[in-house]
C-alpha cells in the first residue's frame, strides 16, 4: 500500500521570491505602465519639446539658431496674436454656454413621456457628426443669397448679414456652430449624471417643501458635481484648440479677423506663410499656459469645495 506524501508547508515569507511578495503591489502598475509611458511620449515630451523650441529660429528642416527670448519679444508686439488672443477669450466665455445649455436641455428629456426617446436622439445627433461636417452645414447656412439665416434676417430686417463676410460677426458665427455639437456633450453628461441622482434625497427634499430652482441648486447640482466637471474641461480644452471650424468656414479670415491661437500657430509654423517652428512652439506655449491657468483653477475651487463640504 503506497501513502501519499504529507502536503509540504509553504515557505516562510521571508523566504518567497520577490515577485510573491509584491505581486500585489506591482501588478496594478504593470497594467497602467503601457498608457503610463504613451502618455510620457506623446504628451509630456511634446509639451517640454515646444518649450525648448520656442527658444530657436527654425524652419523645421535647417539648423536650429538660439534665440533666447526674441520670439516671445515679436509675439508681444504682433497685432495678429492680439487678435488671435482676443478671439479665444471670446470662445471661453461663450463656449461655456454650453455646460448650462446642455444640463437645461438634459433636465428637460430626463422624463417619461411619449416620444422621449425620439426627442433625445434628435439632441444626440450633432454629437456625432464631424467637425467638418458642422463647419461645412454653417457654413451653407450662413452663405450670401441662398443661406437660411442669411434669408431670414432678409426677410425680418429687409437687409441680409453675410455673417462670415463680417469681420465683426464673423467669430461669433463661428461659436455658433462649435455650440451645437458641444451642448450635445454636455447633454450626454448631465444625463448620465441625472440617472444617478438619489431619489431619497430628492424625497427627503419634496418633504420639506424644495422645489423648482431650490431643489435643482441645493439637491440636484451638488450630486452632477463630477459631471459639471468634466463638462467644463472637456469645454475649455474645445474652445481653447478651435482649429477646424476657423480652417473650413473661413480660413482664419476675412482679414485674419477670425483667427485664434491654434490657427495662428499653424500659420506661422506649417504653410506657406512662414515654416517659423520656434515663433508657432512660443504660441503654442502661450496657449498651453492659458489653459493650465483655467483647468488648474477651476480643479482648485472643486477641491476647495469638496473639502468645505458643500
Amino acid at each position: 500500500m503506497v501513502t501519499a506524501a504529507p502536503p509540504m508547508d509553504p515557505p516562510p515569507p521571508n523566504q518567497r521570491s520577490w515577485w510573491r511578495r509584491n505581486q500585489q503591489r506591482v501588478t496594478p502598475w504593470l497594467f497602467l505602465a503601457p498608457g503610463m509611458l504613451m502618455f510620457l511620449v506623446y504628451v509630456i515630451w511634446p509639451i517640454f519639446q515646444s518649450f525648448w523650441l520656442s527658444f530657436y529660429d527654425w524652419d523645421g528642416l535647417g539648423e536650429k539658431v538660439w534665440l533666447g527670448w526674441a520670439n516671445y519679444a515679436e509675439l508681444f508686439d504682433d497685432d495678429a496674436f492680439y487678435t488671435s488672443l482676443w478671439n479665444n477669450v471670446l470662445w471661453l466665455v461663450l463656449y461655456l454656454l454650453a455646460v448650462p445649455a446642455g444640463l437645461a436641455i438634459a433636465i428637460f428629456l430626463n422624463q417619461t413621456v411619449f416620444g422621449i426617446r425620439l426627442y433625445k436622439s434628435l439632441f444626440f445627433f450633432p454629437f456625432v457628426i464631424s467637425q467638418v461636417v458642422v463647419g461645412l452645414m454653417f457654413s451653407w447656412f450662413y452663405a450670401p443669397n441662398f443661406g437660411l439665416f442669411y434669408k431670414l434676417v432678409e426677410w425680418l430686417t429687409g437687409t441680409g448679414v453675410a455673417v462670415l463676410a463680417d469681420p465683426n460677426l464673423v467669430t461669433y458665427g463661428i461659436i455658433a456652430a462649435g455650440l451645437w455639437p458641444q451642448i450635445a456633450y454636455c447633454m450626454i453628461l448631465y444625463l448620465t449624471g441625472l440617472n444617478n441622482v438619489s431619489p431619497d434625497q430628492v424625497e427627503a427634499a419634496r418633504l420639506d417643501g424644495a422645489k423648482g430652482l431650490r431643489m435643482l441648486w441645493f439637491v440636484i447640482l451638488p450630486q452632477l458635481r463630477p459631471a459639471t466637471f468634466i463638462a467644463v474641461v472637456v469645454t475649455v480644452i474645445g474652445a481653447l484648440r478651435s482649429f477646424d471650424l476657423v480652417s473650413i468656414m473661413t480660413d482664419g479670415g476675412p482679414f485674419g479677423s477670425s483667427r485664434v491661437l491654434s490657427f495662428y500657430m499653424y500659420e506661422q509654423a506649417l504653410s506657406e506663410y512662414g515654416y517659423r517652428m520656434g515663433y508657432g512652439a512660443a504660441i503654442a506655449v502661450i496657449l498651453f499656459l492659458i489653459m493650465m491657468v483655467f483647468i488648474s483653477g477651476f480643479i482648485w475651487k472643486m477641491v476647495r469645495d469638496e473639502q468645505e463640504g458643500y
